[in-house]
């Protein structure tokens, strides 16, 4: 086979996947700014949730989990996989195409479903009109979605990482605009987002075919192959898009509570930006990779793929959990509190934060262990398992709301992550050895424990020593770059002291191929 550089396409796509999440950091720092947490930025949550979520089923749920492995066995085993991703092509676009229409039409049964909490306020009619202005996006990014996966079965990840740099791009842009002209912001916001899944899908339609794949525009046929896609589609699609669902059924409790959806969705953002720049960019990499392996019978490579995978995304992912749980507030306030956003809103955020950032290890977990199964082409595991979790957080989100307040959904969505990954470790058992991580995995994780503790002790006498800084508006950023610094210097100082990672061996990894 020819191998994909596991190592060498996980920091592409996490390189790119950064870039893309400092500015969408820019994008949220500047729609706060200009929109505060009032009725216009709730109904722009509300709007831009709306097709990102059917985008984590049909896109990265569905035909990332499904489409990924079944075109990369046909790539590897050359049978057609032009034809194969010509008729996926033509099947996605005329369903994507029919759900546009009858979302935009339904679209105010669907704003209740996600945010009944708006029923007779303001933000409830922007959130329909936003919502029709928005939702076309989900037929563009999905078939872009497609065009990623050939590109990364053939082991091409620069496209398709860079992609969503894009929406960034022309969302901050379409806001610096109506600034300067002085004219609707939030609308000048909205209409940018479908402009940016054109520009997207251009982006890597040009890409495909500079990689070499031809596909051809046909009309639509169930052919065995598209109802065996189908068949492993649906429960992926669940399964992929579990947090997605968990994050939506929070929204619609946090609807009942004033600012909530708002306070939320920053949070998210927040805590994204580990999770994409680790956790996805490896579960990318990951699927097509294993399913190659699994395909050329190399079970020795997939267990040692599998390890690395998980070794590199925590080492990374449990100190930036630590980092979010020990010094929330400094991070939220340099990021998001100005003009209308306001102290206040930096403290509710705050909380949120460090909640998400307890589960952070387990959604990074997740993306590492799905891939097992969908390389596999097993989606149903998954499915059960997801329908499990998703009972859990609804249970928890709708039954401590009353009690706890609007903090519940944060609450419930780390629970139902943490027992998602507890599910999908026992269920990987069935596969036998090559589903389990080798013996350095297990020799070094508790020695990036120890070193993300030390992390953790550091910060935290520093941010109790930068206190008084952190409250001054021209000092709060560079306080926040001493803190950045010395969590860095001392996580990683120590964790190469005592094994926990070695430099030389992620520059090997680089150099050749796994």
């Amino acid at each position: 086979m020819t191998p994909i550089r596991l190592m060498s396409g996980f920091f592409t796509v996490g390189g790119w996947t950064l870039m893309s999440r400092v500015l969408g950091f820019v994008r949220d720092a500047m729609i706060l700014a200009y929109l505060g947490t009032g009725p216009l930025y709730q109904a722009y949550v509300v709007a831009f949730r709306l097709p990102n979520m059917f985008r984590r089923f049909f896109a990265e749920g569905a035909f990332n989990m499904a489409f990924v492995p079944m075109f990369s066995k046909r790539l590897e085993g050359e049978q057609d996989p032009d034809g194969f991703a010509s008729d996926a092509f033509a099947g996605l676009a005329t369903v994507l195409i029919i759900l546009t229409l009858l979302a935009m039409a339904a679209m105010p049964w669907l704003i209740y479903g996600l945010a009944s909490g708006f029923a007779g306020q303001e933000q409830f009619g922007l959130s329909v009109e936003f919502g029709r202005i928005a939702f076309p996006y989900i037929l563009f990014i999905s078939l872009a979605a497609l065009l990623s996966g050939m590109l990364n079965a053939a082991g091409r990840f620069a496209a398709a990482a860079a992609a969503p740099v894009l929406l960034n791009i022309l969302l901050v842009s379409a806001m610096a605009g109506a600034a300067w002209i002085g004219g609707d912001i939030a609308r000048a916001l909205v209409w940018a987002i479908p402009v940016a899944g054109v520009v997207q899908f251009a982006l890597l339609w040009i890409a495909a075919r500079r990689a070499g794949f031809a596909l051809k525009l046909k009309r639509p046929r169930l052919t065995p192959d598209m109802r065996r896609l189908i068949k492993v589609a649906i429960p992926a699609a669940l399964a992929g898009g579990v947090v997605q669902v968990n994050l939506l059924v929070g929204q619609q409790v946090a609807s009942y509570f004033d600012k909530a959806v708002g306070w939320l969705f920053a949070a998210d953002r927040l805590y994204q930006l580990p999770l994409g720049v680790v956790g996805i960019a490896v579960g990318v990499v990951l699927l097509p990779d294993l399913s190659r392996r699994l395909q050329a019978h190399d079970e020795a490579g997939a267990k040692t793929a599998l390890s690395r995978a998980a070794e590199v995304s925590l080492a990374l992912t449990i100190p930036a959990a630590v980092a979010l749980v020990i010094v929330p507030f400094p991070l939220v306030s340099v990021l998001f509190e100005r003009g209308a956003a306001t102290v206040d809103d930096t403290a509710a955020i705050a909380v949120a934060v460090a909640i998400y950032g307890l589960g952070l290890p387990a959604f990074v977990l997740q993306k590492i262990l799905q891939p097992v199964f969908f390389a596999r082409e097993d989606t149903r595991r998954p499915f059960h398992y997801a329908v499990v979790s998703m009972v859990v957080n609804a249970a928890l989100a709708i039954g401590l709301a009353p009690v706890i307040g609007w903090i519940a959904p944060a609450i419930a969505t780390t629970v139902a992550a943490w027992l998602m990954v507890a599910l999908l470790r026992v269920g990987a058992r069935q596969y036998g050895d090559v589903a389990r991580f080798d013996g350095r995995f297990h020799s070094r994780i508790w020695r990036m424990v120890i070193a993300s503790a030390v992390m953790g002790l550091a910060l935290w006498w520093a941010n109790v020593a930068l206190s008084p800084f952190l409250g001054l508006d021209w000092w709060r950023a560079l306080a926040l770059v001493v803190l950045i610094a010395i969590g860095m210097i001392s996580y990683f100082g120590v964790a190469h002291l005592i094994g926990a990672i070695k430099i030389s061996e992620v520059r090997q990894a680089l150099g050749r191929s796994r």
